[in-house]
């Protein structure tokens, strides 16, 4: 667990930190949240001390009731000076949104506010997020700030373009989603903080699609989203992440190593080529069971129809745990539909020789393959645990934390 410190600066993105600081703290890291008075005008402190579970200062004169502790810190006996406390006990600090007043306060040194005070003392890496309407931002003045803060080494994570808050205005100066944004402060944590780091992991995601002949194929309908929630949350602990996609349109997340592949057989040899040198396997790709047993060299014509014989396909992840070694774990996914749907995947459990299977009961309309919400039962030796609906990321760090249970001592990187 690191110790993040989130700076809210005035702007109408100010409500992107909210989740932001919700990433975080479900990734397990422990939060502090500091805002100026032009940012509680745009979202409330009230909302982030309900995420991160600790008080959110605004003035450099006000007491801090954790006395400078992180969530999961035990507090000091003292009385410290809040700013000087919460800056030195992070190990990253990140003020998003930055918005060009507070940009310009932290390029000269400005101490004016909890934010900017907290700032100046900080000597763990920081990090700013610039956020405004794009004419300010490519301004002369806010260009020559982000130059002076990136010259003394501060970290300026650039804004994304598209639509701005004023109406039909479209241009660079969005702040980053939240994902991208915690993955930035992850990157600039020093090795070994991250309750991951060093781990090889290893993560399919997708649907594989079978030809039938050069147009055609047997596939099915899956997005590929859950694995890439998956693929994010572990690059969020510090993992070392290798997706093999099956047929997904997404980007990878960042920091992720990414492998393309179509068919199941292509999928097969790409795990198979992996799996040695990862420690844990996230197998969410969907592979078909069937492909054609003879595919067409040719286009099918209508008119002639169509006969087609099928063979299955390879069994990928039981596969892959039988070539299994000390130290791995092994999470499959098993997508049924309703009746006794945990009992079949409790057999599955047994017969890939998995350590934790997945299940998700597509029946269930609000969690359908290209939903970017999700509920799933994690089923393993000890039982049966029900996470209930939430975002594809919420859910994916909640499976992680299943497999740190699971691993035990075994959670231990090799390096």
């Amino acid at each position: 667990m690191a110790r993040v410190l989130l700076g809210v600066s005035g702007g109408i993105a100010a409500y992107k930190s909210l989740e932001l600081a919700r990433l975080a703290t479900l990734a397990g890291h422990g939060v502090r949240v500091l805002m100026t008075e032009t940012a509680t005008r745009f979202v409330g402190a009230a909302s982030f001390e309900g995420i991160v579970g600790a008080p959110v200062l605004i003035s450099e004169f006000e007491r801090d009731p954790m006395r400078g502790a992180f969530p999961g810190d035990g507090e000091p006996s003292h009385d410290p000076i809040g700013h000087l406390e919460l800056a030195a006990n992070c190990d990253a600090f990140l003020v998003a949104p930055a918005s060009a007043n507070t940009i310009a306060k932290l390029a000269a040194g400005a101490a004016d506010s909890m934010l900017t005070t907290s700032f100046l003392a900080c000597s763990a890496p920081r990090l700013v997020a610039p956020a405004m309407n794009d004419r300010m931002y490519a301004d002369a003045a806010t260009q020559a700030n982000l130059a002076t803060l990136r010259e003394r080494g501060i970290a300026v994570i650039e804004p994304d373009e598209g639509r701005l808050a004023s109406r039909g205005e479209y241009g660079r100066g969005r702040l980053p989603a939240p994902e991208r944004l915690l993955a930035a402060v992850e990157a600039a944590l020093p090795f070994g903080e991250r309750p991951w780091d060093g781990l090889r992991v290893l993560v399919t995601a997708g649907g594989t699609r079978e030809p039938i002949d050069p147009v055609r194929f047997i596939g099915n309908r899956s997005s590929g989203r859950m694995g890439i929630a998956l693929a994010a949350a572990a690059a969020r602990r510090g993992a070392e992440v290798t997706l093999i996609a099956a047929n997904v349109g997404l980007p990878a997340p960042a920091g992720v190593r990414r492998v393309d592949v179509e068919s199941a057989e292509q999928l097969a040899a790409a795990a198979a080529a992996e799996f040695a040198g990862a420690q844990v396997l996230l197998m969410a790709a969907a592979p078909a069971d069937f492909r054609a047993a003879a595919p067409s060299p040719a286009k099918l014509k209508r008119a002639d129809g169509l006969e087609l014989r099928l063979e299955p396909t390879e069994d990928i992840l039981a596969a892959l745990a039988a070539q299994r070694v000390e130290g791995q774990t092994i999470v499959g996914f098993a997508a049924e539909h309703g009746g006794d749907a945990a009992g079949r995947a409790r057999e599955k459990l047994t017969r890939k020789g998995a350590d934790l299977i997945v299940l998700n009961d597509v029946s269930n309309s609000e969690i359908g393959f290209e939903s970017e919400n999700n509920a799933v039962t994690l089923i393993d030796a000890d039982g049966d645990t029900e996470v209930p609906l939430d975002s594809k990321d919420a859910v994916a760090e909640a499976i992680l934390g299943r497999v740190d249970q699971i691993r035990g001592n075994a959670g231990q990187p090799t390096r």
